[in-house]
């Protein structure tokens, strides 16, 4: 497999991005990815309630020491359990001003980090499988409420740049809140095994997934990122995507960089499929 490497001090194994020239970046709580020199982007998920927000910094030294740009994802919610985790209550409290604070206050740091910054927020809108209060809701409410939080940041933190984001599904071109509050378009591609067989007989490259979601993404002429990018299933299925992922030739002349989320799945998939474990130590399925 190509993912492992070693010769680092201290014989510590050091995972390496997979083969290719595009941008490979990583969502790594782990730190699996360290001390790859091939990373470019940290990923952060940050949820815009109950934050510490000196995390931040200890980010930003991180991704310093590494070179690398970073991107946050401001998910609007908390991440303990709450009455306050329900989209009508979101979505009173964002038109009605008692989110702005929220938002200004996490721009504001990273406002002054040092690190190149994009902020991804509210992504995944045009997926209802349940798991986003955000998402599923009418499109020009989701936009008036993008654009909303777009605006308190932007004024929070002038030289951030912004990633709309959604999953790519057909249709998402319904939230799209405009060029004036988009930098990059985001796309998320997953592409699990034991799914494949079951929905298509077959297993999924990576093409099949990504390229009918990148024809959506591209429609705006914004460069392109998979924003999330995971794969789990046999050897030679990890194998097959790990090839592909960063040797896209000319095929997708507007993407310009790939992120993966190297963290177990947080919610469960439909139809009893679980939570598959993306992690590149745990994602090869005897």
């Amino acid at each position: 497999m190509t993912a492992l490497l070693f010769g680092v001090a201290g014989s510590v194994p050091v995972l390496a991005a997979p083969p290719g020239d595009l941008p490979f970046g990583v969502y790594d709580p782990g730190g699996d990815f360290e001390n790859d020199t091939n990373v470019q982007i940290e990923h952060l998920f940050l949820p815009w309630e109950d934050l510490y927000l000196q995390s931040l910094s200890e980010a930003d030294t991180y991704a310093l020491e590494r070179h690398r740009a970073i991107l946050v994802t401001i998910e609007p919610w908390t991440w303990s359990r709450s009455e306050r985790n329900t989209p009508q209550h979101l979505r009173e409290g964002i038109f009605d001003g008692s989110y702005d604070n929220n938002m200004r206050t996490i721009c504001e740091v990273l406002n002054t980090l040092q690190s190149p910054v994009t902020v991804r927020w509210g992504h995944e809108m045009d997926d209802d499988n349940g798991q986003f209060i955000w998402a599923g809701w009418d499109a020009e409410t989701y936009i008036a409420a993008y654009r909303r939080m777009i605006d308190v940041c932007r004024e929070a933190a002038p030289k951030v740049r912004y990633m709309w984001s959604p999953t790519g599904f057909e249709g998402m071109e319904a939230y799209y809140p405009g060029d004036d509050y988009t930098d990059v378009v985001g796309i998320s591609v997953f592409g699990y095994q034991p799914w494949d067989q079951d929905h298509y007989d077959r297993d999924q490259t990576f093409e099949d997934i990504m390229a009918p979601r990148y024809e959506r993404a591209a429609t705006f002429d914004k460069p392109v990122v998979v924003a999330e990018l995971a794969y789990s299933g046999k050897q030679a299925y990890v194998d097959m995507w790990e090839n592909a992922v960063r040797n896209v030739g000319d095929r997708y002349p507007q993407l310009v960089g790939v992120v993966y989320f190297n963290y177990p799945e947080v919610y469960n998939w439909p139809e009893g499929f679980g939570r598959p474990d993306w992690r590149v130590h745990h994602r090869v399925l005897e």
